[in-house]
Formats: structure tokens, sequence, C-alpha cells
């Protein structure tokens, strides 16, 4: 392997890969060798919509059949939602969870078959610090997020002796155009980014790259020993309880 070239000969496959972390994903990964296929709804080449499991099988299955393996799979599609467990209805709840949790499921399955054939098998899940943290107005991202968690774990547990390492990073707010989106529809879009930055202790937004960096690291043959953990790439807010500051 050259230096920076780990994923030389390795195939990864990304959801939502068109925009956001996935599309930081798919370039850090083709930076670092690997041939990379994107799955989204569009703006791709092979065109995918993981919550219909029709689609999921054929786009794997041409993914395959283009580059011959699949070493690597990020499961990174999602959708956020906001509000308490009050707010939405059961129509979105089921909506959410089928495409951040039952979507990786669906993706996962059609592609074990390849990734059981790979020396350097990977599972990538995105999951967040809704996962670990309560966050206000964010009952149902955080319930499929802190499915996400759970799922991953136990994905590691059922196929590491299949030799599929599987693991998820737990991003903080990413500024992505879904943020961007929340932002632009509050009262008042800059304090509510100020807010949002404030919120981490290293007082700002978590870029794209820093979480594609966190996920090549876990998906890398050189992580070989790392299975069944979530990384936090979230400046901090997990762990650290820094006192207020003051004048």
């Amino acid at each position: 392997m050259s230096p920076g070239g780990e994923f030389d000969g390795l195939v990864a496959v990304v959801t939502g890969g068109a925009s956001g972390i996935g599309k930081a994903v798919a370039e850090e990964l083709t930076a670092r060798g690997a041939r990379v296929a994107v799955l989204d709804l569009k703006d791709t080449e092979f065109v995918c919509d993981v919550t219909d499991d029709a689609t999921v099988r054929r786009a794997i299955a041409a993914v395959a059949e283009r580059y011959g393996r699949i070493d690597v799979l990020v499961n990174n599609a999602g959708i956020g939602a906001r509000g308490t467990v009050a707010d939405n209805d059961d129509a979105e709840w089921l909506r959410v969870f089928d495409l951040n949790v039952v979507g990786i499921a669906r993706v996962t399955r059609a592609a074990l078959p390849y990734l059981r054939e790979s020396p350097h098998a990977a599972i990538v899940n995105t999951c967040s610090i809704a996962a670990t943290a309560g966050l206000p107005q964010r009952a149902l991202y955080s319930a499929s997020k802190g499915a996400v968690l759970a799922l991953t774990r136990a994905m590691a547990a059922d196929h590491i002796r299949e030799g599929i390492r599987v693991n998820c990073v737990t991003p903080g707010t990413v500024d992505t155009p879904w943020i961007g989106r929340l932002l632009d529809a509050a009262p008042d879009p800059e304090a509510e980014r100020a807010a949002l930055c404030a919120r981490q202790p290293h007082g700002r937004l978590v870029a794209p790259e820093e979480v594609a960096h966190a996920v090549a690291y876990l998906a890398s043959p050189r992580a070989g020993s790392t299975t069944g953990i979530e990384l936090p790439v979230d400046g901090g807010m997990a762990g650290l309880r820094l006192r207020p500051v003051t004048s």
C-alpha cells in the first residue's frame, strides 16, 4: 500500500453520497485510492432509494457488476426530523425510521454477499450525537439514531467472524445543506447558527470533511482491530463539560 492509498484496489459504496457528509466521504475515499460508487436519489450513476428493496438490490448488483467487488459500505443516507415526541404523527415516525434505520438493513443485506468475499470488508454507519445526548426538539431523530447505534453494535457482533468490521461515526452538528435549510427557516438565522456553534465546545459547526476523515479511518484496512465502536466527531460535545465563559 502506498502512503495515503490504503484503499488502493478496493471498492466502496456510499449511500446518500451526492451531497453533505456523503459527498465528503466519497471524495475522501477516492483520494485515498478507492473506487467509489455513490448511491443517491439523483445526481449519480447509481440511483437508489434506500426505502425500496428492489432498487437497493438493483443498485448494489450494478456496482458489483461494474467493479467486480464491494469491500466497503458506508451507510450514510438519512433524513432529519424536528419536534418533541408529540409533534410528529405516526406516518412521519415510520418514514424516518424506514429511511434512517431500515434503509441501513436493506443496503447491508444486499451488500453482504460481496462483503463476505472481501479480505478487507468494513461497514461504517452514520449515526449522530443525538444517539447519546438528549437534544431538545429532536425526539424522532434521536430515536432513529439511537437505533442506528444499537444496530451497529449488533451487526458488529453478527459479522465479525465473517471478517466484516462494523462501526459508526457520531457527528455533532455538521455544516450540511440540511442544517442550512433549518437555519434559513429560523426566525433569526444568525442567532440560531450562533446557538448551534456555542453548543459544541470547540465553538463551531463540524465540517463534513472532518466526519469523512473519521469514516475513512474506520473503513481502512489499517484499522483491522477496530469494530463495534462509535467514533464521536463533535468538537467535544459528548465528553466535555466546560465552565461557562465569564467576562
